[in-house]
């Protein structure tokens, strides 16, 4: 038989006396959050990053909402705060939702946090919101850490506009279509990656953006911070040497504003050769990105290129 699920605190069944914190041995008391969800950004490397109005929403709340308890807990036992930890995650969120939202309309108080940075941000969470919203509910946002905008500002690449992309697909070939499309953005591209896959996408980038400048962040605001600033093509050929543990926040350039559209005969013999070592989808992926053409006439034209080289292969 299955465990009930133990209800999510309310005002009434939480001691006020608990809600506090401590900075360097100092206790300080924190009033009762007010009803509602709290969207509390929490540190993503250093335990030092985070605000005084978040610790002080952390120890005020009836309940913490948390991917993963055993992480939020380090942030939780630095700062003594005792506030009842709770899972809410991808594969939970389901059964969750329901019990967070009844908790609010008992007049509770919920912060959602993620194991690093500004939750919803690559991270669960929408559909809580989105919920709590159309039930009424206040929602409030504590803003703080960010990868995305601290790998953004070191960078050393324009800021005036960018595009998150979040994780690229697994796949080298479903990652090379959605890089050739990212490449027509014309804004600086963030976008987060996994150390076991750095490399190869580094390639890919190298091989679909060319030239241009590009910064790889790794281990943001931790004790092995590395940055690195080049060209794609440079980084690329160093990816053999990178250390490839940790977290991974890729940005790169925009693409040039002088940048011109390849000619009718360059871009056939672009697609031929990417035609003679790829399929159509990945040959018409690449000369989008390379070519700066419309992937609707890159593709039509690849299509008759493709059925050019099968008659001419059945030639006697």
């Amino acid at each position: 038989m299955r465990a009930k699920p133990s209800p999510i605190n309310t005002p009434e069944t939480t001691d006020p006396a608990s809600r506090g914190f401590s900075i360097d041995a100092h206790r300080l008391t924190a009033p009762k959050a007010a009803p509602g969800l709290h969207l509390v950004a929490t540190p993503i490397g250093n335990l030092g990053d985070i605000t005084l109005r978040a610790l002080q929403t952390l120890a005020g709340v009836d309940v913490i909402a948390c991917e993963d308890t055993r992480i939020t807990r380090r942030l939780t036992e630095r700062y003594a705060i005792t506030a009842q930890l709770k899972q809410y995650h991808e594969h939970n969120a389901e059964a969750a939702r329901p019990r967070i939202l009844e908790a609010l309309g008992q007049g509770g108080s919920v912060a959602l946090v993620s194991d690093a940075g500004t939750p919803l941000i690559s991270d669960p969470g929408f559909k809580l919101v989105r919920e709590v919203c159309a039930a009424g509910h206040a929602v409030y946002a504590l803003p703080g850490p960010s990868s995305v905008l601290a790998a953004l500002s070191v960078a050393a690449l324009p800021t005036d506009r960018f595009f998150f992309e979040g994780f690229l697909p697994a796949k080298s070939a479903a990652r090379k279509s959605r890089l050739a499309e990212l490449a027509r953005i014309d804004a600086t591209l963030v976008m987060f990656d996994s150390g076991n896959r750095v490399q190869d996408t580094l390639a890919e980038l190298a091989e679909i953006m060319g030239t241009r400048e590009a910064a790889i962040c790794r281990e943001l605001t931790k004790l092995h911070e590395e940055i690195s600033r080049a060209p794609l093509q440079e980084l690329a050929r160093a990816a053999d040497t990178l250390e490839t543990r940790g977290e991974f926040v890729l940005v790169i350039a925009p693409p040039a504003a002088d940048a011109e559209l390849l000619a009718p005969d360059a871009l056939d013999g672009l697609l031929r050769e990417q035609l003679a070592a790829h399929s159509v989808k990945d040959a018409v992926a690449h000369a989008v990105a390379l070519s700066g053409r419309p992937r609707r006439e890159v593709y039509a034209r690849a299509l008759e290129l493709a059925r050019d080289l099968r008659d001419g292969d059945g030639e006697d």
